[in-house]
């Protein structure tokens, strides 16, 4: 038999169409007998095919006269039928029949397209189903001229692989290798890549190889190996990455990785909680990825982990150890400035100070836990952060997880005074490390990102009751959790891209796109931020022939060299209806000035050669903001 298409790492499981037909693989260690069981199509009779025996629990078919759109399911030692594990496509949902798709039958226009490097990138991060009223990859390429005019370098899409029911985040996995009927067919999310690449925006995919979704995800249903009690997550037992029968398994998710950037053209993955994947075998799972993307042809993709560990081998290189993988969310940013900005202090927020005391020094290294004690977990957390490049750290203000797991999903500027906002952000956009907006928050959206599901009924209810509980606990909430199962709990969550022309919205978007503008002239290692001055809620940072002011406190008095000036800020008329812009004024002391912050601000000012630096005189007290 002929090596099907070359389009996948490992060709021949699944439905792979070559030399006048299809050929059906299916790894299924337990079993003894394996039929392809093909829907009636165009007049076509059902067919039920044996698949031979090649040893080691994989089986095989080639059959003539089967391709693109026949539905299928694979029956095993005379059970029901049931979905493929690496079907293509799920046009009924993932408990209805596989669907046989060829790849090669998509015309790419991208072939000048060279991928971007992810020191070049502002990451935007979207939900398909809530980014336009449509819900579809379709809607996702109407609203790629914004994007390209805002001035992002790359779209990231939550989970698109098949999930149970009508609307899921996409953290449900249940068909690993489909795009999610709900939001087109497989051709429509090569469309989007194209289009992206067409308009210089690269796409990268969150993709989940830690756990498998609770219903609707059928790789155990073939292997009773697949998950081990050897180790244990938030999920239950963990996938058997390290045991018995472990290689085809690793094998499916390493395939899975390729298949995304190889059939799809996708320039990297997120790799969700990579710290839930448990592996004590050599290379680990994380390694063998990396180094299996690496080989692919074209241009070369990203990796990158969302680890909360602040685990340094996760991007040391593979050659010394390391697992290699290009960046990592470093979620430490996000933390320290949410607590400056609400003050809170509940849960994992009670590591970090509401003064932002730290964070120079999270700057500097690339996070601030490296060994501490963390007072949530009761132990040490981090690893000193290897030597690396500013751009290896993903930082942001707001993203899905972030805004949507609290009990109401408000997004931080549905909690803080606009001009702290302001400032938040031109301090995200500023900074050498790599930056990440969460969609919508460009122009201040008024939706909020809530946590939903579509769930059969008995399971749905189970998760209705958990998500309650989840915030019975919490002092700080009170009131109704929105039902996760409720069809509006997924339309709150919708953005409304017409309210970015009120003012209120218009100006928010307008200074996010004068500050990705900056950015673009604006690219400095970490070395070249030198703290110069702090004090609670305020820092001020040496940049070059630069001050940058960021004070995050309601009002703030700095004394300054006589001779600098005020070259940008936040409260610009164009970016605020109630503009309260600084002021400098004289100051008794000689050669100096000093500048009034009457506000949350973020400034930037030239600073005179050999000029001693900034000296802050006063800052307003702290007051948690009306929620």
């Amino acid at each position: 038999m002929s090596r099907p298409s070359e389009l996948s790492a490992e060709p021949h499981l699944g439905a792979h169409v070559l030399d006048g037909g299809t050929t059906f693989g299916l790894w299924a260690p337990a079993a003894s007998q394996v039929e392809v069981v093909l829907e009636a199509r165009d007049g076509e009779d059902s067919r039920r095919a044996a698949l031979s025996s090649e040893g080691d629990g994989f089986f095989y078919v080639h059959l003539t006269g089967v391709g693109e759109g026949h539905l299928y399911r694979f029956a095993v030692d005379g059970r029901p039928p049931m979905p493929d594990p690496r079907s293509r496509y799920a046009p009924r949902g993932v408990f209805g029949p596989s669907c046989v798709v060829d790849p090669a039958r998509y015309r790419w226009r991208d072939g000048n397209w060279r991928g971007r490097a992810l020191r070049d990138l502002t990451i935007y991060e979207l939900h398909v189903g809530t980014f336009t009223a449509a819900g579809t990859f379709a809607g996702v390429i109407e609203k790629l001229p914004e994007l390209r005019r805002l001035g992002v370098g790359a779209i990231e899409l939550l989970p698109v692989h098949d999930f149970p029911g009508r609307w899921n985040w996409g953290y449900d996995p249940g068909a690993f290798f489909a795009p999610s009927r709900a939001y087109g067919p497989p051709d429509a999310l090569r469309a989007l890549v194209d289009a992206a690449h067409g308009a210089g925006i690269a796409v990268l995919l969150d993709v989940v190889y830690n756990h498998l979704g609770p219903d609707g995800a059928y790789p155990p249903a073939y292997c009773p190996f697949f998950f081990t009690d050897r180790h244990r997550s938030a999920w239950g037992a963990s996938i058997n990455f390290d045991g018995p029968q472990s290689a085809p398994i690793r094998a499916f998710f390493i395939d899975n990785a390729c298949a995304w950037l190889q059939e799809y053209h996708i320039d990297g993955l997120r790799l969700d909680a990579t710290a839930a994947i448990v592996d004590d075998s050599s290379p680990h799972l994380l390694t063998e990825l990396a180094a299996a993307v690496a080989e692919l042809p074209g241009p070369p993709r990203l990796l990158i982990a969302e680890d909360s560990r602040n685990f340094a081998p996760l991007l040391e290189p593979r050659e010394e150890g390391g697992m290699g993988l290009d960046g990592v969310w470093v979620d430490d940013f996000h933390h320290q400035i949410r607590c400056a900005l609400t003050l809170e202090q509940e849960s994992y927020y009670q590591d970090y100070p509401t003064d932002l005391r730290e964070l120079p020094r999270s700057v500097r290294e690339g996070w601030l836990y490296s060994g501490q004690i963390s007072q949530f977990l009761g132990a040490p957390r981090g690893t000193p952060a290897p030597v690396l490049q500013a751009e290896q750290s993903v930082i942001c203000i707001q993203n899905h997880d972030q805004v949507g797991n609290r009990a109401r999903g408000e997004r931080l500027h549905h909690q803080i005074d606009s001009a702290a906002y302001r400032a938040a952000s031109a301090l995200l956009l500023w900074l050498p490390q790599t930056p990440m907006l969460f969609a919508g928050q460009e122009w201040s959206a008024s939706a909020p990102f809530q946590f939903f599901t579509d769930h059969r009924p008995q399971l749905g209810r189970q998760v209705t009751a958990g998500r309650k509980a989840e915030f019975a606990g919490f002092a700080s909430f009170s009131g109704t959790v929105p039902d996760p199962q409720a069809e509006q709990t997924y339309l709150r969550s919708k953005l409304d891209w017409e309210e970015r022309q009120k003012p209120e919205h218009a100006t928010v978007l307008q200074l996010y796109t004068d500050l990705l503008a900056q950015r673009s002239q604006w690219r400095l290692p970490a070395s070249a931020w030198r703290c110069v001055a702090q004090a609670e809620g305020i820092l001020v940072w040496e940049v070059l022939t630069r001050y940058v002011v960021i004070c995050l406190r309601p009002a703030a008095r700095l004394e300054l060299p006589a001779d600098c000036t005020l070259e940008w800020h936040t409260e610009q008329p164009a970016y605020s209806r109630r503009p309260l812009p600084p002021k400098l004024r004289a100051s008794k002391a000689p050669g100096r000035r000093q500048l009034d912050l009457r506000t949350f601000c973020a400034a930037l000012l030239q600073r005179p050669d050999g000029a001693p630096p900034p000296h802050i005189l006063e800052v307003a007290a702290a007051c948690p903001p009306q929620t």
